[in-house]
């Protein structure tokens, strides 16, 4: 009977727990320049930044290898105020967002698509500077 019971709790909870599992990222990792803020004519503000994230292994001679991943950061409003006011170019922060692909076109004509995660939870990491 409990085994019934647990199974229709699961199967009951599976579509909320998917939805809200579906496009999410979470990094963390340090800033790879200082973000670039914005402030749009309604006064918006935005904050972009490159972000680092590192995973290490050791490669079959047994030496430490370290890869690291670039991430396109988008932060919109408040919280891109907060990054204007405290993140520089290293801080290590933890980001929570989705995956957004756009598309542009360069000076010559060229359409380019770019991948990134827009941020809607930012936690500071490290030690205070």
């Amino acid at each position: 009977m409990s085994k019934q019971i647990d199974k229709l709790i699961i199967n009951n909870l599976k579509p909320y727990l998917m939805s809200t599992l579906r496009n999410k990222v979470q990094l963390i990792g340090n800033l790879g320049s200082n973000p670039e803020i914005i402030t749009l004519e309604s006064g918006k503000k935005l904050a972009k930044f490159s972000l680092a994230t590192n995973e290490s292994y050791k490669n079959a001679q047994g030496e430490k290898v370290i890869d690291t991943q670039w991430h396109n950061i988008v932060v919109w409003n408040k919280t891109a105020e907060i990054v204007e006011k405290y993140l520089v170019k290293g801080n290590e922060v933890a980001i929570e967002g989705k995956l957004t692909t756009r598309s542009y076109e360069t000076k010559e004509g060229e359409k380019r698509y770019i991948t990134e995660v827009v941020c809607n939870e930012l936690l500071m990491l490290g030690n205070k500077q």
